[in-house]
């Protein structure tokens, strides 16, 4: 998975803990206003010692944990626990033994879900597959190999729109940018781009059309888009990478199905 964020200055070896606890709710009950006061503060402390200790991170999303009086915090895309003062760091997923649950990767699709209704769908192109009444959004990089492995699945998928957002990332594909530009100034671009990832042939232009590719950056920097390809479900679920077909389809019909009980909700 191509990723643009560098990598974290954590002198630590990644660990997996597969604990046996019961699946958790992360909502809290209300409590008084002088407690929440205090678990602010203590979480903006926790955030404050991160901070210094690391410089140069981005660390976002510090709360007390359900875990052994931890705290979590996000760097970038990957979760980190820690004491109150920030002795230790632990690296790694917790796993409910019993239901093999991953609740760290639960926990960060949590926090981390974007409002469907708000992503600007004029910076992507669409492709409809049968009824098309499904959505998934993905920001991808013409010259990504992860990509191109998701564009073979997406063919046997139906039943869905797709919505697709170019998003070259430079560093590791310097010509994706250049690429991407020419997909765009294709007066058909879903064909141009199934043409591409298929036989690996470009229109005919010289893409020098306007191009959303400077904004959809600026989206993917706000969302903290950080690998291609990157999914998004209709729930706001994200997740990085190339997942396989079955996958996929349970993502996006679950997916679906969250955005309905919200929307019921409502």
């Amino acid at each position: 998975m191509s990723m643009r964020s560098s990598v974290l200055g954590l002198a630590l070896a990644a660990l997996s803990l597969c604990l046996a606890l019961p699946p958790v709710a992360f909502a809290q009950e209300t409590k008084p206003d002088a407690a929440k006061d205090a678990m602010a503060k203590d979480a903006a402390a926790v955030k404050k010692l991160l901070e210094a200790k690391f410089p140069g991170a981005v660390v976002s999303n510090v709360a007390k944990s359900p875990y052994f009086g931890l705290y979590e915090a996000q760097f970038d895309e990957r979760m980190v626990y820690t004491d109150a003062k920030v002795t230790y760091v632990v690296v790694g997923s917790i796993y409910d033994a019993n239901s093999k649950q991953n609740l760290t990767d639960a926990r960060l699709r949590q926090i981390n879900r974007v409002a469907w209704d708000s992503l600007p769908l004029d910076l992507a192109f669409k492709r409809v597959k049968g009824d098309g009444t499904r959505k998934l959004a993905i920001f991808a990089d013409a010259d990504c190999p992860y990509c191109k492995r998701l564009e073979g699945d997406i063919k046997r998928l139906d039943n869905v729109t797709i919505y697709t957002f170019l998003y070259p990332i430079d560093q590791l594909h310097p010509d994706s940018a250049r690429k991407s530009a020419i997909l765009w100034c294709a007066p058909d671009r879903a064909k141009a781009w199934d043409e591409f990832f298929e036989a690996g042939k470009l229109p005919d232009n010289k893409g020098d059309c306007p191009t959303p590719i400077k904004d959809t950056a600026l989206l993917g920097e706000r969302l903290h888009v950080a690998a291609t390809p990157t999914l998004v479900f209709a729930d706001g679920s994200v997740v990085p990478g190339a997942i396989p077909l079955a996958q996929l389809e349970s993502e996006i019909n679950k997916g679906e199905a969250e955005a309905k009980k919200v929307a019921a909700k409502k």
